[in-house]
């Protein structure tokens, strides 16, 4: 039987090796990439079986990366290994397209089992995780916060300007103009009434389009 075909996406390289140790003999480890950007461009060349990613990562993060990658790759698997457990976010993931959502403690424990579950057609939820789901549906409209949602453009900009990157940069790794840059950061100011950018930071992280 083929050894299934497993891009990492992390930018923990202790974890990523660790990772790379405990799945070794049983998967063909094609690549690692530490963004969300570089794992796109990565999974077309590559193209997995299976991706095993995190949410919180640079550039791109996780579950925008995972929206991206399912539209272009929709049979490619998605595991999500995180130490974010709030079950919202648990609930974005699958909306994204993931098969199953473990945290990272329990990796040497239920990873090789949950990849087992996922190339077999089915689900994989951490235990402590799928404790915190009993009021909400995963497919669920959003209950917690009614706020407006960027659009995606909207969300990768977001994402680089509070990660500190100047205008310049941003247009320079979208591909887009500066003036667009700032067209995309005050439509969404003015979309969710944000007043400041240190707002538009705490936004960000409230919604873990970057990392706390």
């Amino acid at each position: 039987m083929r050894r299934p075909r497993v891009l990492l996406a992390d930018d923990h390289l202790i974890l990523v090796e660790g990772l790379k140790s405990l799945l070794g003999h049983r998967c063909d480890i094609v690549g690692t990439v530490v963004d969300g950007r570089a794992l796109l461009e990565a999974a077309a060349q590559l193209q997995p079986d299976l991706v095993v990613l995190d949410i919180a990562m640079p550039e791109l993060n996780g579950l925008d990366a995972a929206r991206q990658l399912k539209r272009t790759m929709p049979g490619v698997k998605l595991i999500f290994l995180t130490v974010n457990k709030d079950p919202y976010i648990v609930r974005e993931a699958f909306r994204a397209g993931a098969s199953a959502f473990l945290l990272k403690h329990a990796a040497a424990l239920e990873l090789t089992d949950a990849i087992e579950q996922v190339l077999k057609g089915s689900t994989y939820v951490t235990s402590s995780v799928a404790e915190g789901l009993t009021n909400i549906s995963l497919l669920a409209p959003e209950t917690r916060e009614h706020t407006p949602e960027p659009t995606p453009r909207q969300r990768e900009v977001i994402q680089l300007l509070a990660e500190g990157h100047s205008m310049k940069e941003v247009a320079n790794r979208l591909s887009i103009t500066r003036r667009t840059v700032a067209c995309h950061k005050y439509a969404v100011m003015e979309l969710l009434q944000l007043k400041s950018n240190s707002q538009l930071v705490q936004y960000a992280i409230r919604h873990s389009i970057i990392p706390m």
